[in-house]
């Protein structure tokens, strides 16, 4: 087989999804309400979207082996995560479609070429220079200025793989904290407020948009989400624009986020591009006419893209493994909220930082739905909400890759 399918793969197919993290089981769960049958491929056999899909492989996301034992048993592949390496997603894509596909996870995954890519194309985005070296590392800070944030070239998630240096005397110690790894020195951005452009694009390039959002973040993990964002006039169209850029020269196919910067000045700058479904759209399982869970289903499968209209404003508040501190968090405090949905991802083992689940807020009165995120961070011991607002050193630099694992 090719990697080209001959039309649109309809209910009754079956779905394979490389990652079985919460990402691919909320993919899972509505693929199979759609009546497809889903099977992934994780490390860990017990994940959060094993016990809720036909059937796992397991197997670590370089083992190209266990990739294709999943290839040959499914009718199309995508995947939950950008971490699964070029080569192993080239040799899937000989035997079964697959959507996105190697090449835009080869750009993508690596972040010197994500930047080289973005410059090629032209978006806005925040001055960068390749380090490898302690001599291309003091020559970058020169082009770029401090503050800085280096940031690995690979499989850096939430944080991991950053260090900030304020000056250039805090370079060499910057770099070691991330291991001395290939990077990419990016300048620090002193940003307004950060926003995301969720987009579908189906195999014959049609796109379909969702509202952009508002994020916030908290020790460079997200936080919490608010749709639709306050931004000024003509902002989410510019952001579109980019966005559907960036997906068009990719050719890329299904769910993708763009993660941008809303300067203080008013301009936009590109921070990452996810090719996946991701953590800020989770409000649109509740709050939208198709969940992004959905539309990626559509869209890899060749179906007609779904109504991403926003039903109504949205608040999305992050679960995280500090929760669990003394035992599952008594959730009555979330659920004695009529409006508040509540979503957990089955993991076993909850550890600080680790994304265990999120509650949405679903309200048409704004203030309404603040009031019940407060409540909702009180009542769990979640230091509350701030207002999206400009980071400070002290306080986080631009969020790196998102696993969201």
């Amino acid at each position: 087989m090719t990697g080209r399918a001959s039309g649109p793969l309809l209910p009754g197919a079956t779905l394979g999804i490389l990652g079985g993290g919460q990402l691919a089981r909320m993919m899972a769960l509505e693929a199979r309400r759609m009546g497809y049958r889903v099977r992934v491929l994780d490390p860990d056999p017990h994940g959060p979207a094993a016990s809720v899909a036909d059937g796992c492989v397991a197997g670590a996301f370089d083992d190209a082996e266990a990739a294709i034992r999943l290839a040959t048993t499914v009718d199309v592949v995508t995947l939950d995560t950008e971490h699964v390496p070029a080569e192993v997603l080239e040799r899937v894509q000989c035997i079964v479609p697959l959507r996105p596909s190697a090449s835009v996870l080869r750009t993508v995954q690596d972040r010197l070429e994500q930047r080289r890519f973005l410059d090629r194309l032209g978006v806005p985005q925040t001055p960068w220079a390749p380090v490898d070296d302690a001599a291309s590392l003091h020559a970058a800070a020169a082009a770029v200025g401090t503050p800085l944030v280096l940031k690995t070239r690979r499989a850096g998630y939430d944080g991991k793989g950053q260090a900030f240096a304020s000056d250039p005397s805090q370079l060499l110690e910057a770099w070691d904290r991330i291991g001395r790894a290939p990077a990419v020195a990016e300048r620090f951005v002193r940003f307004e407020r950060e926003v995301s452009v969720l987009l579908a694009r189906h195999p014959d390039g049609a796109l379909a948009f969702y509202p952009l959002v508002e994020n916030a973040h908290r020790r460079h993990i997200l936080h919490a989400s608010r749709v639709p964002a306050v931004v000024p006039a003509g902002i989410e169209e510019q952001a579109r624009r980019i966005a559907a850029r960036i997906a068009e020269a990719l050719d890329h196919v299904g769910v993708m986020a763009v993660e941008m910067f809303l300067t203080r000045e008013g301009g936009l700058l590109v921070n990452e591009i996810a090719p996946r479904t991701h953590n800020s759209g989770h409000y649109t399982l509740g709050a939208c006419a198709t969940s992004q869970f959905e539309q990626h289903v559509r869209a890899v499968c060749g179906l007609p893209l779904g109504d991403p209209a926003l039903l109504s404003p949205a608040i999305m508040l992050n679960l995280l493994g500090e929760l669990w501190r003394d035992g599952p968090p008594d959730w009555t405090a979330v659920l004695r909220h009529p409006r508040a949905r509540l979503h957990l991802y089955g993991k076993r083992d909850a550890r600080p930082g680790r994304k265990m689940g999120h509650v949405l807020v679903i309200d048409d009165d704004r203030d309404r739905a603040e009031h019940t995120v407060r409540e909702i961070e009180r009542a769990l011991g979640i230091e509350p909400t701030d207002e999206p607002r400009s980071a400070s050193p002290s306080e986080r630099v631009a969020p790196g890759p998102s696993r969201n694992h």
